[in-house]
This record gives structure tokens, sequence and C-alpha cells, in this order.
């Protein structure tokens, strides 16, 4: 593990500039870290636009998600991932389908449960997910009312319409009427050099279980300075990545890159793409970035994660993360396409 011992660090979420944000929550033992960090995104975003400050689902979009899942798994008779973990733009794809309900109409919790625990739940699914490979019952609507059976025991069934000040409306009626969300405005950019840049390419990671293509890929000083003057414009930003590394400490709570792992001056393209080809770089983690500081000539960004690990100090939800850790270590980036509309015009239509 790395020594912090000696280096100044970045001690209170006060020392940053930060934009609006619901407040950390946590997503117990669950794997919808993907679901969390977004959905809290969408709901900065949300107040970008509007400035209306809502809280909304998790859970919902979380149902929706195991349900499409299941669906790709009974029609590639099993030969598709079957997880807790997604991306970021599995929310949007969620959004767009089945819209979104606040969360007060679904918590996804019962009478008396303070946090979520999907262990249970995720395995029965699993284990009836995997017989049907024995039992060759591919019958789709069957296993999806199976699968539907299982997550309304757990975390109860969604509901099909809300009241919002006095009028019913369905979930997609009330994103797009009453929060004037639009789904369709946000893009993924990544960052590896395996693929050719100003693509659109796919993240070849188990959590991108439906071999999204829809990633831009971009050289890596475009994709640090994308975060960075997007944050210095009063955006917030999804992003995704490691947080499995000797210099990510959840009770000083901090990331940053370790010079034993390399020094900040060798961080490049090549240094990026080999640690994800040997998977010493993995994609563990959703998280927000809600603001930044500059110290010492480099960016610290303030991050609010729903993990568990960022309950160990004393910025509950918080972690403080090194613009070095981010130019290595995270992968992708979430965002409105509006913060990036001069880098998209360089891609092929």
């Amino acid at each position: 593990m790395m020594d912090f011992d000696g280096i100044e660090l970045p001690t209170s979420t006060s020392q940053f500039k930060q934009y609006w944000h619901n407040p950390p929550i946590s997503q117990g033992l669950t794997g919808t870290c993907w679901c969390f960090s977004t959905t809290s995104f969408f709901e900065s975003e949300i107040y970008r636009l509007t400035k209306q400050k809502v809280k909304l689902s998790e859970l919902y979009t979380v149902y929706w998600e195991y349900v499409e899942k299941a669906r790709r798994f009974i029609r590639e008779h099993g030969d598709s991932e079957f997880g807790q973990g997604s991306e970021a733009n599995a929310v949007q794809r969620m959004w767009r389908k089945y819209g979104i309900v606040p969360e007060e109409d679904y918590t996804g919790l019962k009478p008396g449960q303070v946090f979520h625990d999907h262990d249970k739940m995720f395995n029965e699914m699993k284990v009836y997910l995997n017989s049907l490979k024995d039992s060759h019952a591919w019958n789709e609507d069957v296993a999806l009312a199976t699968i539907k059976s299982i997550l309304n025991y757990y975390i109860g069934e969604p509901p099909t319409m809300v009241e919002v000040n006095g009028k019913q409306m369905s979930p997609k009626d009330y994103m797009k009427n009453v929060l004037k969300f639009n789904p369709d405005d946000y893009v993924g950019i990544m960052s590896l050099k395996e693929y050719p840049y100003y693509q659109k390419v796919e993240y070849k990671v188990p959590d991108n279980w439906w071999h999204s293509k829809e990633y831009y890929n971009v050289p890596l000083d475009v994709f640090t300075d994308v975060l960075k003057r997007t944050i210095r414009k009063g955006y917030t930003v999804c992003i995704g990545g490691d947080v499995s590394e000797p210099g990510y400490n959840s009770h000083k709570e901090v990331a940053m890159v370790p010079t034993f792992d390399i020094p900040a001056g060798y961080i490049d393209e090549n240094a990026r793409q080999f640690r994800f080809s040997n998977k010493s770089t993995t994609d563990d983690h959703g998280i927000h970035l809600v603001g930044y500081m500059e110290k010492d000539g480099k960016d610290w960004y303030l991050i609010k994660d729903s993990g568990s690990g960022s309950r160990n100090g004393k910025n509950k939800g918080y972690y403080f993360y090194n613009e070095d850790y981010v130019k290595l270590k995270i992968m992708n980036l979430f965002l409105h396409k509006s913060a990036v509309k001069d880098i998209l015009k360089k891609f092929k239509s």
C-alpha cells in the first residue's frame, strides 16, 4: 500500500468548488454502483437544466435492467453475461425504454429494511437462469415471468403510474414532461490505444453485457482535457474505472498513483493501455464527480460514492481523486454532449 505520510492531502469537501448534487446514499450490499452514480449524475443534470431538486429511484432502473439482462440471456441461450454490474449508459438505455419515477414511489426496500441487500435475490435469479441451460426451457415469456416474480418478492413490483402535482402519469411522461429530461443528450467518452481514435467502439468489459458500441474513443490528452474543462464549465460527470489500487485509501479518502507503480511524468496512453490489457486495471466501480480544486499544480476531484468504503473517513460518502489517478485508472466518462460538441464533430456520423 502507498505510504501517505508527509503528503499534504485534501481533508474536507469544503475545500472544493462543487456543484449541486443530492447527499451521498449507500448502495448497501449490491453491485449497483453503476445505477447509483448515474442516477445521482442525472439528478444533478436535471437541476443544472431546470433547477428542479429531485430524488429519483435507483431501484426502478435496477429492476428493469435485470429484466433486460435476463431477456438477452434467454435469447442467447445462456451465452450472455448476467451479473449485478453494468455501465452508466445502461441507465440511459433503461430510461429511454421505461422512464423513471421519484424515489418515494419505488424504494426497492421492504417495510423496516434500511439497507439494500441483493445477494439472495441475485443468487436465486442466477440459479434459475442457469437451470434453463439444463432443461432447455427457453420460453421467453415464462422465464421472464419467473424472473419478475423473484424481483417482485425481494424489491417489489415497480409502479406503472405515478402521481405528480395531482396528476397521474406514466414513468416516461414523468421523465419527459416534468423532469424535461432527454436521455439521448448524453455520451460516453473513453481512451484506449488498442482502438482507433475518433471512432465509436465497444468497451469490452463484462459489465457492458449488451456489447454497446457507443463509446467515443479519444487520445488520452483529449480525455483528460475534456474532464478538466467540463467540470470548470459547471457540469458534473459520471465516471467509471479501477478502485482496487495501492494508492486508493478509504480511510485517507484519497486516490493517488504511487511512484512505485509509475512516476506521474510517465503516465501516458501506453501505460494506460498496458494496465488494461494485463487486467491490472479493471472495471470496478461507477462514481459521480461533483467538484474540483487545484492544488500544487494538479487537479483534485471531489467524488460522490455510494460504496461502503466511502464511509470509512470523516467526509462520509466522498473521496478525493488526484488527476494522475484519473489519467491512469479511470476508464470512461459519461457527460452531456454539449460539453464535448467540438470533440464529437471529429467523429464520422
